[in-house]
């Protein structure tokens, strides 16, 4: 008899017992995991907390057209460059598409931001001009410029990994914030109006 076998049980017993338990402590330990997530008990990050290796770097050098045909108050909204971020001004940038259900979530914390006076500017993130023409039109367009980037290469350059995302860029234009998500009322402020504020301390407007 082997020495790894109690009495009465052959090895084969012994191996059998063990394949029949082994399901249920998978599902054991996957179920405190559950749990452990749900309570708090450790912590797998908050996406929407993830870095970016633009912070403290300045924003890409970029040129987009506007969408097509988009009026706003003033006449045809324009498109975006990365030079709007050099004039000295603390201002936004969201990423955002019209096919984005969570972008719908959080235009009204970006009316907010403007009508606060916070320079906000967009880009369309791979999206059709008939459909950012039909979300601007319904929700309203708070932004000061929007660039289309039908292709989704800047948002490759901006590190970008779905829509929305929302870029806080100091005075030189540098990146002093990244938030991947919607903007609630709560992150609005709890963190965009805190960084935006942050950086119009830190950062000086040029001489002229």
């Amino acid at each position: 008899m082997s020495a790894s076998a109690s009495p009465g049980q052959t090895p084969g017993n012994v191996r059998l017992k063990a394949v029949l338990i082994l399901p249920f402590a998978i599902v054991a330990v996957l179920f405190v995991f559950f749990l452990g997530s749900l309570r708090g008990w450790f912590s797998l990050g908050n996406p929407s907390d993830l870095p970016s290796v633009l912070i403290g770097k300045a924003v890409p050098e970029f040129s987009l057209p506007g969408i097509a045909n988009l009026q706003g108050e003033g006449g045809a909204v324009p498109g975006l460059s990365s030079t709007v971020f050099k004039t000295g001004e603390v201002s936004v940038l969201n990423f955002w598409s019209s096919t984005c259900a969570p972008c719908v979530i959080e235009h009204p914390q970006l009316a907010e931001l403007a009508r606060l006076g916070i320079p906000l500017y967009s880009i369309d993130y791979k999206d059709k001009p008939e459909g950012a023409r039909r979300f601007l039109t319904s929700h309203g367009n708070p932004y000061r410029a929007v660039g289309a980037d039908e292709s989704g290469m800047i948002a490759i350059d901006f590190g970008v990994t779905g829509t929305p995302e929302t870029f806080v860029i100091d005075r030189q234009g540098r990146v002093v914030l990244r938030y991947q998500g919607p903007i609630t009322p709560e992150v609005l402020s709890a963190k965009i109006m805190p960084a935006i504020r942050k950086a119009e301390r830190e950062t000086a407007a040029p001489r002229s």
